[in-house]
């Protein structure tokens, strides 16, 4: 028997970390929080924030929830995808959507969904 040596390639490649794709349960803790795009977007009522939790992310008045989070490596450190389900206008029912977030530095983060339309986004402080 002989074997197709390009189809043992793609398998080498295929099964290598850099392809790896881990999927979690939950927002990653150190991406929770109040996020806004520009230098005032923390302020309230702002429609340009959007605020992250565990299990769910709410921005422009839309609450998603997050059904699970994947998991990449990026060439500067993760990046995340939630898949989540959001209220659908005007049918009530609910769309899957999926929100890439790849975070900069510990203060700032590229979120849209999808690579060719993020907007970096800036910490928010926690108001006590």
């Amino acid at each position: 028997m002989r074997i197709n040596g390009g189809l043992i390639v793609a398998i080498a490649l295929a099964s290598s970390p850099a392809f790896a794709d881990v999927r979690h349960e939950f927002i990653p803790e150190s991406l929770r929080g109040s996020w806004g795009a520009g230098s005032d977007g923390c302020g309230a009522g702002d429609r340009s924030m959007i605020a992250l939790s565990a299990d769910a992310y709410e921005r422009a008045g839309e609450r998603c929830t997050v059904e699970w989070v994947s998991e990449i490596a990026g060439p500067t450190g993760p990046i995340y995808s939630a898949y989540s389900r959001c209220p659908s206008q005007p049918a009530g029912q609910r769309a899957a959507v999926s929100l890439i977030m790849r975070p900069e530095d510990v203060n700032r983060v590229a979120i849209g969904p999808d690579f060719e339309n993020l907007t970096v986004y800036r910490k928010c402080p926690v108001k006590q």
